[in-house]
């Protein structure tokens, strides 16, 4: 009996229909990332397995996908490491290739190699799948696609200008109005830190305060007492708890906060600069708002951080993010390359678009017309009218074998074809096409161009 075929788990086959609304997100993100200046680049789908290990910390290691050695590729691993079963060492030596884990060190990799060719500031963009070996859930998945921005050999504060409006265009046009761009400053949370005098607390601090919104002030209080974070600071951190207002309010309280800590102050300036760019321009339809609790990426980021939110009708978590990066290119020896990136959650605004039912109606994979095949003769007169269609950019097709009528009407009904064009004898002779609606049932004799015209007008 044959095997059921079936996909590993945490990956996923995608429909004509799917594949359609994926490109049209996809083609509408990288229309705009070329129009802002930034220039396509693609890496292997594997990397060396030393140029992936170690930069995602212990948890990221243990989740990127290794690939065996070609081969008999145990034949070199020493006797004592199979005894001992150190998997660890085995690896080391089975596997000297990996699928990347995410576009960003891969880009890093990249830049240090090719640093002669490039010209800084270097702004590229990259859309491409990545792997990670993770326990597949909802909306999680083992292969999915990043779609990622970056500047890299620029310190200026234009560039974090520049992504904000590049968000606010992308959502714009694909018509996800009142999304949220959150902005927070990894200067601020270390000022933050300072002035409560848990500056050796960072991290507790801030990935406790991030919780805010799930666990609730009395949850983010418990959980830094449970890390060792004094009463005393606790307190003189209880402002960020109610904090509300206006972006320069917030500014404002911010600025009051940190004025005995340099770092801090720092970060104020960068922030004050940049929302004071974005409320001199302004943003088409999405809202700018300064969040102290976000701190995705702490270790990575060095300046600014940028989460997106989704509308506030749609319960989903972020559909976009990045932030400032000091020293990007470190990792591979090239020093003191700063850099700002951001990525498209290219899953979830999906999820967004379908809940809005905000993709619009072109967007499909199905042919708009069906020539019904009525004989060898037939098919010759109406392919020279079938290439004329498809030059004006109408999804065309001709049903291939010469069945009856009702099965062939069939076929377009199961597909959703909405019209059908049938030319047999009689239409020949007088070099007309009945065209036929298939969602009402009318059908008209038009000329060749009429024609055209027709199937042009009809928005599907």
């Amino acid at each position: 009996m044959a095997q059921k075929p079936s996909i590993p788990k945490g990956t996923r086959d995608f429909s004509p229909n799917e594949v359609a609304k994926r490109q049209y997100i996809i083609s509408t993100i990288k229309n705009h990332f070329e129009k802002f200046g930034f220039q396509p680049i693609e890496t292997p789908s594997f990397e060396n397995s030393e140029t992936l290990r170690g930069k995602y910390g212990e948890e990221g290691d243990r989740l990127i996908f290794k690939i065996l050695n070609s081969g008999d590729f145990l034949s070199k691993v020493s006797d004592e490491y199979l005894q001992n079963k150190d998997s660890k060492k085995i690896t080391a030596q089975i596997s000297e290739k990996a699928l990347r884990y995410d576009l960003t060190v891969p880009f890093a990799r990249y830049v240090v190699q090719h640093q002669n060719e490039i010209d800084f500031p270097f702004k590229r963009y990259q859309i491409q799948p990545v792997w990670r070996a993770d326990n597949p859930q909802k909306g999680r998945f083992r292969e999915f696609y990043q779609c990622d921005a970056d500047v890299v050999g620029s310190k200026s504060l234009w560039q974090e200008v520049e992504l904000i409006q590049l968000y606010d265009a992308v959502f714009t046009d694909l018509n996800v109005h009142g999304v949220t761009i959150k902005i927070n400053n990894r200067k601020i949370l270390s000022g933050i830190a300072e002035v409560i005098g848990a500056s050796d607390k960072l991290i507790d601090f801030t990935v406790a305060l991030d919780k805010l919104d799930k666990i609730g002030e009395d949850g983010v209080k418990a959980e830094m007492v449970t890390k060792g974070i004094s009463e005393v600071a606790i307190e003189k951190v209880q402002p960020l708890f109610s904090f509300s207002g206006t972006l320069a309010d917030k500014i404002k309280q911010l600025s009051a906060m940190l004025q005995t800590s340099e770092e801090g102050m720092k970060g104020v300036e960068e922030l004050t600069f940049i929302c004071n760019a974005i409320d001199a321009v302004g943003l088409k339809s999405a809202k700018l708002n300064l969040d102290v609790t976000l701190a995705r990426g702490l270790n990575y980021y060095t300046g600014a951080i940028f989460e997106v939110a989704a509308p506030e009708t749609v319960k989903l978590g972020s559909i976009g993010g990045g932030g400032r990066y000091d020293d990007l290119t470190g990792i591979f020896g090239l020093k003191n390359v700063s850099g700002v990136g951001i990525s498209f959650g290219l899953d979830r605004i999906y999820l967004v678009l379908e809940e809005l039912n905000a993709f619009p109606e072109t967007v499909s994979a199905v042919s708009k017309v069906i020539f019904l095949n009525f004989g060898d003769k037939e098919v010759l007169h109406v392919l020279p009218t079938i290439q004329k269609l498809r030059n004006a950019g109408i999804k065309t097709e001709l049903y291939p074998d010469n069945t009856k009528m009702g099965k062939q009407f069939q076929f377009a009904d199961k597909k959703g074809i909405p019209f059908a064009v049938i030319v047999g004898e009689s239409e020949m002779a007088n070099n007309q096409f009945a065209l036929k609606n298939l969602l009402n049932g009318e059908q008209n004799l038009v000329s060749e161009n009429e024609l055209i015209e027709n199937l042009k007008q009809f928005s599907f």
